[in-house]
């Protein structure tokens, strides 16, 4: 069977809005742009990734703890970081209509439009080569016109602290959670008994205020953000091992946990003129969404620019002191993966959707551990007090252990194509059958295949399959 049957970014921003995985934010007032909200589905979605990556990256390593910072950080923390005076996008605007964009995403729909041009790096590309590029090629804006000369845009979201006007304090939404993580360093090492190497894993809300191009959720002014921060002594530790052993870890929990298949992911390692001037290393994880390889999850060596940034900016000591040489302290290096959930989903969306022809029929084959609902109870019919008092009691019983959805109405074929199309693996029908042996009839997703399964052992045959 060909999952890839049919999949686009259309289809799967059609099907995220009619079945309640992604609508647009403030919808009946005509949305903003760059901005989604998550549905019932949706949200079920984004809570099985969030805790399936704390579960296998957080929980249950011995050199792993977690943290949730804040939103709001003092500001000199952004200045310190450097997202201050370098947080920045390349922005053009339209002569005309004064329309903003950035100049990197122009040249790329510009290049893919002219696939005869010379092929070039956009990523990486500095002003002055966007702007040499756009005047050499003649490049316009989607409504066909002249672009004014790139410029910097720094994309940080300010805002401000305190009621009385004049006596704010100005702050910044967080443009990314690890600056949370690299100020609690020395709180983590006086109240925990970690010792290097070890990590620190975030999930929450960032902002930027970029200059977007659509792809749906794929690039968003909030997002969700999962990022660890690996500290380690590179007199002790060989960055290189570690980079690998994380870079197989990230690899494992994308095709391993969730499901995602191997041909549509790769490595891209940064180029010396992408890479951050602070990085020894940065490699991308990339899928292949409906509109080509794009980053999911990013890798970087760090060296000890984070801490050492901080300490200058702050004053403070957030050195480690060596347990087996008190009288030496150092500046620990750290290595960075960092993935967006957001970009997670759509990409479990996309590499889930199937159109089954034969069958006529939508499929989002999810892996089990992943879909919104493991499993949904179905009343063969409604009038029967006796077959949907127990629909509800197996119902109850499974909503306890996984995510349950109950279903009652139309037809049971019309409620299993439903189903199918959420991702749904298993529905369960209690029928006339049940009433007389206590079995109920399972479905399973993929195949469409039936079997009749005892409902005192139905929970733990169901968790089998979920967590194979």
């Amino acid at each position: 069977m060909n999952q890839d049957s049919g999949v686009t970014l259309d289809k799967i921003t059609s099907l995220a809005k009619r079945r309640g995985f992604v609508y647009p934010t403030s919808d009946i007032y005509g949305g903003l742009t760059s901005s989604y909200d998550y549905g019932p589905l949706g949200a079920e979605l984004m809570r099985n990734i969030r805790n399936l990556w704390w579960r296998d990256l957080v929980t249950c390593r011995e050199d792993m703890v977690g943290l949730d910072s804040q939103i709001l950080l003092h500001p000199e923390t952004w200045v310190a970081s450097g997202h201050v005076t370098a947080f920045n996008d390349p922005l053009v605007e339209d002569k005309v209509t004064h329309k903003r964009y950035r100049a990197d995403h122009l040249i790329e729909s510009w290049l893919e439009k002219n696939p005869q041009a010379e092929k070039v790096v956009v990523e990486g590309m500095n002003l002055e080569d966007l702007a040499a590029f756009i005047e050499k090629n003649r490049v316009k804006t989607p409504d066909g016109n002249e672009v004014f000369p790139p410029k910097a845009f720094n994309i940080m979201f300010q805002t401000a602290v305190g009621v009385v006007e004049g006596d704010k304090m100005p702050v910044y939404l967080r443009g990314e959670t690890a600056q949370g993580i690299f100020t609690h360093f020395a709180n983590i090492l006086n109240s925990t008994r970690v010792q290097l190497p070890f990590g620190v894993g975030q999930i929450g809300k960032s902002f930027r205020n970029e200059i977007t191009t659509g792809q749906f959720v794929f690039r968003t002014l909030e997002f969700e953000q999962a990022e660890i921060e690996y500290f380690f002594d590179p007199e002790k530790t060989d960055w290189q091992e570690l980079f690998k052993e994380w870079q197989d870890a990230m690899w494992q929990f994308v095709h391993g946990t969730l499901g995602i298949r191997e041909e549509k992911l790769r490595w891209r390692r940064h180029s010396d003129a992408e890479r951050s001037f602070y990085s020894k290393e940065t490699y991308d994880l990339e899928y292949e969404y409906p509109f080509g390889f794009k980053e999911l999850w990013g890798i970087a060596y760090r060296t000890d620019y984070d801490l050492q940034q901080h300490i200058d900016h702050s004053g403070k000591d957030l050195r480690y002191k060596d347990p087996q040489n008190p009288s030496r302290t150092i500046v620990p290096h750290v290595i960075e993966p960092s993935v967006g959930v957001n970009r997670v989903l759509l990409m479990a969306m996309c590499d889930a959707y199937w159109e089954d022809k034969e069958n006529n029929r939508t499929v989002m084959r999810f892996k089990p551990n992943l879909a919104p609902y493991k499993a949904a109870v179905f009343p063969l019919v409604k009038n029967k007090p006796e077959i949907t008092g127990k629909a509800r009691e197996v119902f109850h019983m499974l909503a306890k252990r996984m995510g349950t959805s109950w279903d009652d109405r139309g037809n049971i074929g019309k409620r299993y194509f439903y189903q199918d199309e959420i991702g749904t693996p298993f529905c369960i029908t209690i029928d006339y059958q049940t009433l007389e042996d206590n079995t109920v009839t399972v479905r399973e997703r993929d195949s469409m295949k039936q079997e009749r399964v005892a409902i005192e052992a139905l929970c733990e045959r169901l968790l089998k399959e979920i967590e194979a």
